[in-house]
């Protein structure tokens, strides 16, 4: 019996967003926001905290520095029963950040990677990691200090009978590169948006995207926002329709539907099944400002997930 469902090694920082604010921002003019939030941001620690607060048993080791951003995210996810024992500070860089500026369906992201960056795989206690049965790598470009070694780990992981599951988010200089092709032999379900995929394939078309891919992964789940998501499994690709919502913030969407996939993908659940899960978290993120503010809120979380027949879904 394993500790924990879930194990991730990941980046963690606040999400602070302003909205209301102009697409053609001037310089040296003061523009004024029409509201602000302060959230959990990253996406991995997205995908924690909302996987812990719909029942998985989640164990999340990541650094941070001395300061109180830091000791804000991590006391956001302890409070969500993210186990965080194993969160290291550093003594000398500051907990990254992100400044969101939504503008409809369109937002610019603004990253300071602080300690996003200087998480190593020396850092990682190997044992540790290994007491659960699943272990959830995000943003795959922004912890370039995980890159070396990386693909070593997840072999051993592998090797110690764990599932593996890769988002790697987006790339910001959009090359795509190592340690990407390293460590797609090792990864049991990729979880990629449709934008992500074809840049990396560097063409238009889905599955012509998915058919580039020179490794061969058991599972692909291509999330597509307002059109669902596509599954792509044995050669076989089927359209799992969007949960249809009106909604408040789209931050942290995808990485709130990789916490409802990996919830029924842990509880055996088929690919379906899981990204009709996904489907459902995902809307529910929606539903407030960023990726965490609706799992946060146990009577809108409830709701929304009884009304969705979720439970049900996973058959719980």
């Amino acid at each position: 019996m394993k500790t924990f469902d879930i194990t991730i090694a990941g980046e963690l920082n606040l999400d602070l967003i302003l909205y209301g604010l102009p697409a053609e921002m001037q310089t040296e003019r003061e523009l004024l926001a029409s509201d602000f939030r302060a959230t959990l941001g990253s996406s991995s620690a997205i995908v924690a905290h909302n996987t812990a607060t719909i029942g998985a048993r989640v164990a999340f080791t990541t650094l941070v520095g001395i300061d109180d951003f830091g000791r804000i995210a991590i006391d956001r996810l302890r409070a969500a029963g993210v186990d965080t024992s194993h969160a290291i500070r550093h003594d000398t860089v500051a907990t990254g950040v992100t400044i969101l500026l939504p503008h409809g369906d369109q937002r610019h992201i603004l990253t300071y990677p602080g300690t996003i960056a200087e998480l190593t795989v020396a850092d990682l206690d190997f044992d540790f990691l290994v007491q659960a049965r699943h272990f959830h790598l995000s943003s795959l470009y922004l912890q370039r200090g995980l890159h070396a070694g990386l693909p070593d780990l997840l072999h051993r992981l592998k090797e110690a009978g764990l599932t593996i599951s890769l988002d790697t988010n987006d790339d910001p200089e959009n090359r795509w590169g190592a340690p990407l092709s390293e460590v797609l032999p090792f990864v049991d379900v990729f979880m990629p948006n449709e934008d992500e995929i074809c840049r990396m394939a560097n063409c238009d078309n889905l599955d012509d995207a998915i058919q580039s891919l020179a490794v061969k992964i058991p599972t692909i789940v291509v999330k597509r926002g307002r059109c669902g998501a596509r599954v792509y499994e044995q050669d076989c690709a089927v359209d799992v329709s969007a949960v249809s919502v009106i909604p408040v913030d789209t931050i942290g969407a995808g990485d709130s539907f990789d916490a409802g996939f990996l919830r029924a993908y842990l509880l055996s659940k088929d690919m379906i099944t899981c990204a009709r899960a996904g489907n459902i978290t995902g809307a529910l993120s929606t539903q407030a400002s960023g990726g965490t503010e609706a799992f946060r809120d146990s009577i809108l979380r409830d709701r929304f997930l009884a009304e969705h027949r979720f439970f049900e879904l996973l058959g719980s």
